[in-house]
């Protein structure tokens, strides 16, 4: 019986605190360390109270749903330099501890929003080195824990600001080495950098990947006015009407007028240099400039036409002092009347 029970004990001792095969477990720390060990999927009975889990430098190409679900407990997992190309939406589902994910260097294209539903306390997000090319625009509930995000080689054109605006906590924020088109879309995000810059944030550049206008410049270097407003969709005129077959929600699907058109409505919502962007000093000094040229143009012109009468007055006067006493009759006569009476 005693025997017996030693045996329990020590089954009951291996299913709680065993290590998997190709595993190192450090019960001290909470440490389990998997990597670099040909894994194609997550090992099983892992030990409940992981705190750390290392499943870097493996195969694994799938996380199904509650993958996770034998270490409840933990903080940090890294995935890094795996496969993994298809994560279920519930892979994470029981991990209300964890703080650190590092997903860098698989395989990932895009990201579901549901995917991190389940991670109220995550704290660093990595993302980096993978092949996504879509973020949505949330991830979830307002991430107020998150303080480091990283996205950078990756395939991302755009990023909406109302997911960066769901992370209020965030300080790190790496967006490098994408293909960033920097075009109307992208107006949000350069509002959203400088405001996070000026709060003390830490980033490090979005360099334009297209259109060749700003191929290669700092997409916070590029001033506002040259953003021209991304065109609304015009309203249908048929969209009240009743619904046709072969339409959706009440609009009618029409051919487009020309081949063309969708080209010509993505190149209106290209980012184009205005050849004199308005500026107000610029306007203020082009005001100050003429008036200042303007008046020197009328004291100018007032000193001439001062010059000119008094030139004309100072003529007339020499001129006409000896034709008025020439003139005057009654002078002459008196004059001559004096001349000839005797001495």
């Amino acid at each position: 019986g005693e025997l017996l029970l030693f045996s329990s004990v020590i089954v009951l001792f291996q299913v709680v605190y065993g290590c998997p095969d190709k595993c190192r477990c450090h019960s001290s720390t909470n440490f389990v360390d998997c990597s670099q060990q040909g894994l194609a999927e997550i090992p099983s009975h892992l030990p409940r109270q992981t705190r750390t889990l290392h499943l870097q430098d493996n195969q694994i190409h799938h996380l199904p749903a509650f993958a996770f679900r034998s270490v409840p407990w933990l903080t940090a997992l890294n995935l890094s330099n795996n496969s993994l190309s298809d994560l279920a939406p519930g892979a994470f589902h029981g991990l209300q501890h964890l703080q650190v994910l590092n997903l860098t260097q698989n395989s990932l294209i895009s990201l579901e929003s549901r995917l991190f539903h389940s991670l109220p306390q995550l704290r660093e997000l990595d993302l980096s080195s993978n092949n996504i090319s879509h973020l949505p625009t949330s991830l979830g509930e307002t991430w107020e824990n998150l303080t480091t995000l990283a996205v950078q080689q990756n395939q991302l054109q755009q990023l909406d600001r109302a997911l960066l605006e769901s992370m209020p906590s965030v300080r790190l924020l790496f967006l490098k080495d994408n293909l960033w088109k920097c075009n109307c879309h992208l107006l949000g995000l350069k509002l959203w950098l400088e405001k996070f810059i000026y709060k003390g944030g830490i980033t490090d550049s979005v360099i334009c990947g297209s259109p060749d206008t700003w191929k290669g410049k700092d997409l916070l270097r590029i001033p506002h006015e040259l953003y021209q407003p991304c065109p609304l969709a015009a309203p249908d005129p048929e969209s009240s009407q009743p619904q046709r077959p072969g339409s959706t929600h009440g609009v009618v699907l029409r051919p487009p007028e020309n081949h063309n058109s969708g080209e010509r409505d993505l190149l209106e919502c290209e980012l184009k240099p205005k050849p004199r962007p308005a500026n107000l000093r610029h306007a203020i000094a082009t005001v100050i400039i003429t008036g200042v040229v303007c008046g020197i143009v009328c004291l100018m012109m007032l000193a001439a036409a001062i010059y000119g009468c008094t030139y004309a007055a100072i003529t007339a006067q020499y001129h006409g002092g000896p034709l008025a006493q020439t003139n005057d009759p009654g002078k002459v006569e008196e004059k001559e009347r004096l001349d000839s009476s005797p001495a």
